[in-house]
């Protein structure tokens, strides 16, 4: 297989180039390229190598892209990054399009089990004056390197121009990059707050931009059940029916949620829904009372305070509930993970707790999924397949360490989104910390509070929608923020520095906003002014 493989890229590889060099003979140009250094470029995250040739490839209508055939999902990371060149430059570049007049340059998307580094989304860009050729192991790994591709695309076509055609000058040299953690995700809480599959899909659309790979959904709390459950339809009926500060909530049919997932699935972005329990479980037990276990009054919440609700942790009924919960959401969701929360069930007895989580470990697991759970899992007899997500409690995360469990590091203090940058914040909480931009990025989630590495699964920000309800505010407190953490997720420690760090992540403003996104202007960056205007944002 790896030898058939090997032939069928140095067939493909040499048809290329001699079809390369026939369009050469029919139309030769001159072009004086500007001195480039690929190493000066503002990529985020950092790769792991960059090797200059200090030259220039011609990105004009005179381009064509061409990938590997046969193997699944490379013809649509081409397309993808058509689209992208297309919002970006309107440009039209024709993927696997044989015969075509004039080309002069191309950009070739391979499959090849020849890298310098291993990993499933390892890639090597090889920019040259007539080509680039992006190898990679799978289509995921290609995707992350169009990325890279993307971000060296000048934003503006201010370079040389001739015959009438505009040439966007990309600089020639060797790109090898691999990720450091495997899971490098993002947490969107859409029930304090809900969120539209259109205000999700724009998330998707930045988080992939800097080579985010999974996005957690927070689906269920006490103010609000966001997806529909056919064989439990009040869940969204009543429970679905608010959201904190008294608007009227909303939630995803079963159809919006398969569209959500279909986007992400084509930005290779793994969705992982959560249902959170025992506690946070208000909107549930208004919609069906015989699952409360507080012995409280049963009304809508929408409120911010925490810690109130449970399950009846006790009762065979509430089992079947779950079961059905469970069934459904693992039938829609092709991803191997299922969140169970976890957090702040301090309506919940101890022994209750860790008999809930142990049966609702074995229903996820019998619905061939791995339980992921905050912190306090780890308290729970699970075993070492499941994860525990580092939110608060040092001792908790020693205990999943000690059951050889990985871990996904989100620590309040330095990765919650939903923190305030400072006093003067618009929005956001500081119970945690105030989290600058600069806090965001100078910490090392490799070694925070003594976590081995080994057992580290990767890194997740979460953003939490109690003082936010639209997704301006949303982006303000993401952004920039997150375009660090994507950093801290990709990047190696000893490639990793601030002063380098901040240029980089100034010079984002041109892609930030044509995608109109309403960041913090953090008076941390010296932010590059933009005087250009974008007449639409660059989505699918």
């Amino acid at each position: 297989m790896v030898r058939s493989r090997a032939i069928r890229t140095l067939v493909t590889l040499f048809f290329v180039i001699i079809f390369m060099a026939c369009s050469k003979q029919k139309k030769e140009r001159v072009i004086n390229f500007p001195k480039t250094d690929l190493s000066l470029e503002n990529f985020i995250p950092k790769p792991l190598q960059v090797i200059p040739s200090n030259n220039g490839f011609a990105l004009d209508k005179y381009t064509a892209i061409y990938t590997s055939k046969n193997i699944e999902g490379y013809e649509d990371v081409g397309k993808f990054l058509a689209k992208k060149i297309k919002a970006k430059t309107d440009l039209d570049l024709q993927v696997n399009v044989n015969d075509l007049p004039n080309i002069e340059t191309v950009i070739y998307i391979n499959q090849s089990d020849s890298l310098n580094v291993e990993g499933l989304e390892a890639y090597e860009l090889h920019i040259t004056q007539d080509s680039i050729i992006l190898n990679s192991n799978t289509a995921a790994g290609s995707f992350r390197g169009i990325q890279t591709l993307r971000q060296i695309i000048p934003e503006v076509s201010n370079d040389t121009l001739i015959a009438r055609t505009k040439i966007w000058t990309i600089p020639t040299g060797k790109i090898i990059d691999n990720p450091q953690f495997e899971y490098r995700g993002s947490m969107l809480d859409v029930a304090r707050h809900f969120f539209s599959v259109e205000d999700v899909k724009k998330y998707i659309d930045i988080l992939a931009y800097y080579k985010y790979n999974v996005l957690h959904l927070h689906l269920t709390d006490d103010q609000g059940w966001r997806l529909e459950i056919k064989s439990w339809p009040k869940l969204t009926e009543i429970g679905g029916s608010t959201e904190v500060g008294g608007e009227s909530g909303g939630f995803y049919t079963q159809e919006d949620y398969a569209e959500i997932i279909d986007y992400a699935a084509m930005h290779h972005i793994t969705v992982i829904p959560e249902i959170d329990m025992p506690g946070h479980t208000n909107a549930a037990s208004v919609s069906y009372p015989f699952l409360n276990g507080n012995g409280r009054k049963l009304e809508l919440y929408q409120g911010t305070e925490v810690g109130f609700s449970t399950f009846d942790t006790r009762k065979d009924t509430v089992y079947t509930f779950i079961d059905d919960v469970i069934r459904e959401i693992a039938a829609l969701t092709p991803g191997p993970y299922i969140h169970i929360g976890g957090d702040e069930s301090h309506a919940t007895k101890k022994s209750d707790y860790i008999y809930f989580v142990n049966k609702v470990e074995k229903i996820v697991q019998k619905y061939n999924k791995r339980m992921i759970g905050w912190d306090e899992v780890a308290t729970a007899d699970i075993d070492s397949t499941s994860i525990a997500q580092f939110w608060a409690s040092k001792k908790n995360a020693q205990a999943a360490v000690d059951k050889g469990m990985k871990i996904i590091m989100s620590p309040a203090k330095k990765a919650y989104l939903d923190m305030k940058y400072d006093t003067l914040s618009k929005h956001g909480l500081h119970w945690a910390a105030y989290i600058p931009v600069d806090t965001a990025y100078i910490w090392t989630p490799e070694s925070y509070e003594g976590i081995p590495i080994k057992n580290i699964l990767g890194l997740e920000a979460p953003l939490w929608s109690e003082t936010i309800s639209n997704i301006e505010e949303l982006e303000y407190l993401a952004f920039p923020r997150a375009i660090g953490y994507s950093e801290l997720s990709w990047t190696t420690q000893e490639n990793r520095d601030w002063e380098n760090y901040k240029v980089r992540l100034a010079n984002q403003t041109p892609f930030l906003d044509r995608m109109n996104v309403k960041y913090y202007p953090s008076k941390l960056i010296d932010w590059k002014k933009n005087k250009n205007k974008y007449k639409k944002i660059d989505k699918d």
